[in-house]
């Protein structure tokens, strides 16, 4: 029997959702359940094929136990080493190099030191910053908003230098970004799943939270929603994340991707509506179980292996002196 595990924390309708519609799909030797985890032994295997991550950015104790399983065979979604060395800046820059629209962003020092760190921790940094040439960059409005973070958490919307510098002064010892605001037209958050599948749902984050996800939009230019799709495709791929939102906001035509590091997604029913919530329930189903059926090549216990999409175990040995000597000689032809 294969097992799938969902992990979560909080939410309540997603993970009993995915669970009655894997086990409803009727594939011979495949089941569907929530994780249970106790102590985890150093190397032990986990019991699960597969296991459906909602909740570990903000548990490390189940950081560490997806690492231990993936070392062990089991396919995570999200990859736990992936996730745990992104960051949004990263993200941010990775858009430019392929060619994705986005604003232009700074990463700036901590306002006050991390803690543990001194002003003698800190003596690589320019002092005083150079704050004319951030704001010449940059542009205002814009947005101050930590690095990593998630959830519209310690975001400021900042129209200038005075109110940068009063965002900034409340943002203690969190790494921020400042990042040109876009004044846009659309919004869009995609589904992004398997690195195949996009689901594109019309969003505007300036609305209440439980009506963020917009009923009966309208017509948009079918150039700019292929746009979007390629895009969110590209940027996925490319982080290798089989979960995922990616949101764009839309000024004069041009799709500018805002934040695409979501790789625990909400996915709540009273949130996304019924429409968006049975498409990602649907998909990420039909996922878990195709990677539950067909396991990826092992590579071998190599940094790699952990960061990329392969499987991890013992890599093939190469064949022995004495076999290659016995293998017949390839014929050449001038």
């Amino acid at each position: 029997m294969k097992r799938i595990g969902i992990l979560f924390g909080m939410e309540n309708t997603f993970p009993g959702a995915l669970v009655e519609r894997i086990n409803s799909l009727g594939h011979d030797g495949i089941e569907a359940e929530f994780v249970e985890v106790g102590g985890v032994k150093m190397a032990d295997p986990s019991r699960y094929a597969v296991i459906v991550d909602r909740i570990s950015h903000d548990i490390p104790f189940y950081r560490g136990y997806l690492k231990n399983a993936r070392l062990t065979g089991t396919a995570v979604i999200n990859n736990p080493f992936w996730w745990s060395a992104d960051d949004k800046f990263f993200n941010y820059a990775l858009a430019d190099k392929l060619g994705v629209a986005v604003p232009p962003t700074v990463l700036l020092p901590h306002k006050h030191y991390p803690e543990g760190t001194t002003a003698q921790s800190m003596r690589n940094l320019q002092f005083p910053l150079d704050w004319d040439g951030v704001f010449e960059y940059v542009g205002f409005p814009s947005f101050l908003k930590p690095f990593d973070g998630g959830g519209w958490r310690d975001v400021h919307h900042v129209h200038n230098r005075d109110e940068f510098f009063h965002a900034y002064d409340q943002s203690r010892d969190l790494c921020m970004t400042l990042q040109r605001a876009v004044n846009f037209d659309e919004y869009f958050r995609c589904y992004v799943v398997g690195q195949e599948k996009v689901h594109i749902m019309p969003y505007d984050p300036r609305r209440p939270h439980h009506e963020r996800y917009i009923q009966n939009p309208p017509a948009y230019d079918p150039k700019l929603i292929a746009r979007v799709e390629r895009d969110a495709l590209t940027l996925c791929r490319a982080l290798g994340y089989d979960l995922n939102t990616v949101e764009f906001a839309v000024e004069d035509g041009v799709p500018y991707a805002i934040d695409f590091m979501n790789p625990a997604p909400d996915a709540d029913l009273h949130s996304v509506g019924r429409a968006n919530f049975d498409w990602i329930v649907d998909a990420v189903a039909e996922l878990a179980v195709k990677k539950a059926q067909h396991k990826a090549q092992e590579s071998g216990f190599l940094w790699s292996a952990f960061l990329g999409g392969e499987a991890v175990g013992p890599a093939k040995k190469a064949p022995s002196k004495k076999a290659a000597k016995k293998a017949p000689a390839k014929k050449t032809t001038k």
